[in-house]
């Protein structure tokens, strides 16, 4: 027989799953910011910086104000515990993971290696890329022209042959990416950045996916098999075997959630062995807009009842919520969006909108306000100033006038 899982419960096992609920470290350390990154398994990267890098905010979210060079001593150099890699988007994940990865890295060797195939064609220059890094030890693609540029090379601009040739290697896995540089990547050979352990280890495609399948399911708490594919952008077939064998091992459960449906029939699910299952969530943050917990929108709406779209690439005029707006989670329900600005050079944080949904709880205003108070802090900014826009814009106003 299979479990029923009531809705609200759904919602209180997928925030559990994802670290919320827990009460904030007076001053997270590495060790809670670490814990974030093992939890969810990659950080989604971004260049937007109108408030924070994206990468950076799930960690704020769940634990408060870090200190930003903590997850950079995770995430980056050669001694970092990450590497960045086409997981879900761009994405720090884990450098265990990247053995798993080698089906992907595949799949892009045939794509860019097939008659036509940019590799293919510009093989002579990726063999010096290869000789470059060999030779110099990582760097950025823009140091590489520089200093071609400088030998008497060819001149090269914008998106050149370099940083193409480059991004494909990087997809390939014949380079890595091993930091950011002002968000441009540092590339280098794999031997230059990865253990041999990683590099010789090579799972089949079928095993990869079922780890990332387990991986996932352990950091949704609660899926569906679309939840679950979206999750490190993988096909549904092999997915869907990967979560047979799962049930057949007990990692995965089968369980009804009622109002989940396809059509006129319900959604199968399933719940991660070890999920916990809260009576109650405690929870007040801003989330990213490439937060896990909203990035898949079908997952977000089926959840919480909340349609999301980032207006970023929407024309101005066109924009309902603001150019970078970011939910607002309150307890089990997301029931808010605010468009928030770090203007450094004021020393302010400005929400330039603020709106709720029609199921926001009256109290709002004054959970939302501490938080935001917090972001400016940890942005090293003075105050919080409310632009007008949105109708949960004046309560806001009035109540970081409150806590100033």
């Amino acid at each position: 027989m299979v479990d029923v899982v009531s809705p609200a419960l759904a919602r209180r096992i997928a925030l559990a799953a994802q670290g919320f609920g827990r009460p904030l470290p007076e001053v997270p350390g590495t060790r809670a910011v670490a814990g974030v990154v093992d939890r969810l398994g990659l950080l989604q990267i971004d260049s937007v910086n109108v408030f924070e890098r994206s990468h950076y905010l799930p960690a704020f979210s769940r634990v408060g104000a870090y200190d930003r060079a903590a997850l950079d001593r995770i995430t980056t150099g050669r001694r970092g515990r990450m590497v960045e890699y086409w997981a879900h988007q761009a994405a720090y994940i884990p450098r265990e993971l990247w053995p798993l990865f080698e089906f992907r890295r595949e799949e892009h060797r045939r794509q860019g290696s097939d008659w036509g195939g940019w590799l293919t064609e510009n093989r002579s220059l990726a063999d010096w890329l290869r000789g470059e890094l060999s030779h110099n030890g990582p760097m950025q693609a823009s140091a590489i022209e520089h200093d071609s540029n400088e030998r008497g090379g060819s001149s090269w601009w914008g998106w050149s042959d370099v940083k193409r040739t480059l991004e494909w290697m990087f997809r390939t896995g014949e380079v890595v990416c091993v930091e950011r540089r002002r968000f441009e990547r540092v590339y280098a050979l794999p031997e230059q950045a990865l253990p041999a352990a990683l590099l010789d280890a090579a799972p089949s495609e079928a095993d990869s996916v079922r780890a990332l399948v387990a991986r996932a399911s352990s950091a949704l708490g609660i899926a569906t098999e679309a939840d679950l594919a979206d999750y490190w952008r993988m096909l549904r077939g092999p997915v869907r075997a990967a979560v047979a064998d799962l049930v057949d091992d007990g990692v995965l459960i089968p369980v009804t959630v009622p109002g989940w449906t396809t059509g006129s029939r319900p959604t199968p699910a399933w719940l991660h062995r070890d999920a916990r299952r809260p009576r109650r969530m405690e929870a007040a943050a801003v989330l990213s807009p490439f937060d896990p917990v909203v990035w898949f929108r079908p997952r977000t709406e089926r959840l919480f009842d909340f349609h999301y779209r980032i207006e970023i690439y929407t024309p101005e005029p066109e924009r309902k919520f603001g150019y970078y707006s970011l939910p607002v989670l309150l307890d089990d329900r997301v029931v808010g969006r605010v468009d928030l600005k770090s203007d450094r050079k004021a020393g302010v944080l400005r929400v330039q909108s603020a709106w709720s949904e029609p199921s926001a709880p009256t109290d709002t205003a004054a959970r939302l306000a501490p938080v935001l108070a917090r972001a400016a802090a940890w942005q090293g900014l003075g105050e919080v100033a409310v632009t007008g826009r949105g109708d949960l814009s004046p309560a806001l106003a009035a109540e970081l006038r409150s806590v100033a």
